[in-house]
């Protein structure tokens, strides 16, 4: 039975947790989580299960191990590896494995060369195994690609590309693409960092470090997606000329010559939503998903799936590439 304790009970934490509790191989002993409507109460209650499951929420990481023991945090907390970094410190030094939905730690090597060190020290010092995974960064635009490349003698170019639905997720994701903003509003914010998908440079450099390729120049593009008619989901009401989403794109050159372009569209109402990767090489391949996958379901069960492989791996910051084959992790463990 592998212990789990659940960080950050949001939208995604509380699916996370619906997914745990339906492993045997699972035991939830506890939760973290900073909001102060949270503390104390009972897991199931917070997570939307309508039961209690005898499992409390801390108001700390400290809080939370005086009371219980772990072998692995689920840690669902931010996208941006700066905040995040002290949180992955805390629960490594207390010699627990992790892993993490933070977008920016699925391939930091690159673009926190410092941090990543830091954590990849850490790690090893106490013997356990940080990893950072979700749906996107952490399958869709890297290692689907990369699982398909297998099958190639060589490569030229690859593009792949991501359109996703909006008004069907969460409320924090379609704030985070700038759902009813003015073209000036998400302008500004693009400028501030905080604005549009996290991990399309983690996706695009984890490729690229996988086949060798060492790029000029890198070009990134983040454009606003402007409604040109009345939108409604849950949680907005859209005028025309508010945006609706983004359109955001990364390309890795040689030559002049885009050896890879990755391309992420997502905003309310997106017409034919797919996941889709064209490599031309020998042999050239195109394969779609049609509608999709599914982002938060598929980002829960990625993080539950990858438990067994984290546990038994040697200790270290790792990456998806540097573990065994990811599958639905359906047997025991």
């Amino acid at each position: 039975m592998v212990k789990v304790l659940q960080y950050g009970v949001g939208s995604i934490g509380s699916k996370a947790v619906k997914a745990l509790v339906s492993k045997p191989w699972i035991e939830i002993v506890g939760a973290v989580d900073s909001d102060e409507a949270k503390k104390g109460r009972d897991l199931g209650m917070v997570a939307g299960l309508d039961r209690r499951l005898d499992v409390e929420v801390y108001g700390s990481l400290a809080e939370a191990l005086k009371h219980v023991k772990a072998d692995i945090v689920l840690h669902t907390t931010s996208s941006w590896l700066d905040l995040v970094e002290p949180q992955i410190l805390e629960i490594v030094e207390n010699g627990l494995s992790v892993v993490s939905t933070c977008e920016e730690l699925a391939y930091p090597w690159r673009r926190s060369p410092e941090a990543a060190k830091r954590i990849d020290e850490a790690a090893r010092k106490n013997g356990v195994v940080v990893l950072g995974t979700g749906v996107n960064p952490g399958f869709v635009l890297d290692t689907m690609i990369l699982t398909l490349t297998s099958v190639c003698i060589s490569i030229d170019r690859i593009e792949a590309w991501r359109v996703v639905d909006a008004s069907k997720r969460r409320l924090p994701l379609q704030k985070k693409i700038g759902s009813g903003m003015s073209v000036e509003e998400f302008r500004s914010a693009v400028q501030r960092g905080r604005m549009g998908h996290v991990g399309l440079r983690e996706s695009l450099d984890m490729v690229a470090d996988c086949l060798g390729w060492n790029f000029d120049y890198v070009r990134e593009s983040l454009e606003p997606v402007v409604a040109s008619k009345p939108i409604e989901t849950e949680f907005f009401k859209i005028k025309p000329g508010q945006v609706i989403g983004i359109s955001q794109s990364i390309g890795g050159f040689v030559g002049g010559f885009e050896k890879i372009k990755l391309n992420l569209q997502m905003y309310l109402n997106a017409e034919n939503p797919r996941d889709a990767v064209k490599i031309e090489g020998v042999p050239s391949l195109e394969f779609e998903v049609k509608n999709g996958i599914p982002g938060d379901e598929a980002t829960v069960a990625i993080i539950v799936n990858m438990i067994p492989r984290v546990l038994s791996a040697e200790p270290g910051l790792k990456t998806m590439k540097d573990l065994k084959l990811p599958f639905a992790w359906l047997k025991a463990f």
